[in-house]
């Protein structure tokens, strides 16, 4: 999945909408994009609008934080819907993400849904003891655990920091090192890794860039806040005719049997076949 798009779950409006995008996936807020007098509506809107729908499993929802009342009500509300799985904000620790799995595999229970059907995706950098535990979390076992996703906003708040971004847009320190760790600790779990958003919607050649970067630096996907930078998304993080034919060439080349090889004037060797292979996979070649 290359795209991610937000969509607040108390807006028919924008959930009719989004129906229509080329977004990969969808993901139902029902956390901070709704008010808090607003959550139990929330609930109602996105079930009237999922109930009966075909795509369910290209819908994820992102729940109210561990610990929260809301978070079991959006369970509740949302588990009978079959999603593909939850998005989990504002961890602390693999201890959240594993009680999240204890109440999933309860709803499954009681709704009659696959054991383990529902999956995880995890919002990794919005607690300061997130950042600092990222290496127990990249240790731990979580069968449900798809993917890993992060943001700098929440974590700003957390620190009481400003904008975490620089003048020029680019993120200060601290925040760079959150983006690097969410991505190792994916990697290390061999999970999806998701870029965070880029802010201003009517700037595409800013987002593309964004995302460029994001697929170059090793993620898999970036989350889209309008339905326009899905496109831009879906596009940056789709390999080129070139890229394709060039990866082909490469695991041509090394079907000779021999560890490194000459290609394009260059010695290749066996991390160079691994990233062209993942390339061509990720492609559905």
């Amino acid at each position: 999945m290359r795209s991610f798009l937000f969509v607040p779950a108390d807006s028919e409006r924008k959930l009719a909408k989004a129906s229509e995008t080329s977004a990969d996936a969808l993901i139902l807020d029902l956390e901070d994009a709704v008010l808090p007098d607003r959550k139990a509506e929330a609930r109602r809107i996105m079930g009237d609008w999922l109930r009966g729908r075909g795509d369910g499993r290209r819908i994820w929802v992102r729940v109210n934080e561990p610990g929260s009342l809301d978070l079991l009500e959006d369970l509740a509300a949302c588990v009978p819907l079959r999603p593909a799985g939850i998005v989990l904000p504002k961890i602390r620790g693999p201890e959240d993400i594993r009680q999240l799995g204890d109440f999933l595999t309860m709803a499954e229970t009681i709704h009659g849904a696959a054991s383990g059907s529902t999956k995880i995706i995890a919002v990794c950098t919005e607690t300061p003891a997130a950042v600092l535990r990222a290496a127990e979390l990249s240790q731990a076992h979580l069968p449900r655990l798809a993917g890993l996703m992060w943001g700098g906003e929440d974590l700003s708040s957390a620190l009481g920091a400003n904008d975490p971004r620089a003048p020029d847009g680019t993120w200060r320190p601290v925040y760079q090192h959150a983006r690097t760790m969410c991505l190792l600790t994916a990697r290390a779990l061999d999970i999806m890794a998701i870029d965070t958003v880029f802010v201003d919607v009517r700037d595409s050649d800013g987002c593309r860039r964004s995302a460029l970067e994001a697929r170059g630096d090793g993620f898999d996907g970036k989350i889209a806040i309008h339905p326009d930078q899905a496109v831009v998304i879906n596009a940056a993080f789709t390999p080129a005719s070139e890229e394709l034919a060039r990866a082909r060439g490469i695991v041509s080349a090394f079907e000779t049997g021999q560890g490194a090889v000459l290609f394009e004037g260059k010695m290749l060797d066996i991390p160079h076949l691994k990233a062209a292979r993942r390339l061509l996979a990720r492609a559905g070649l």
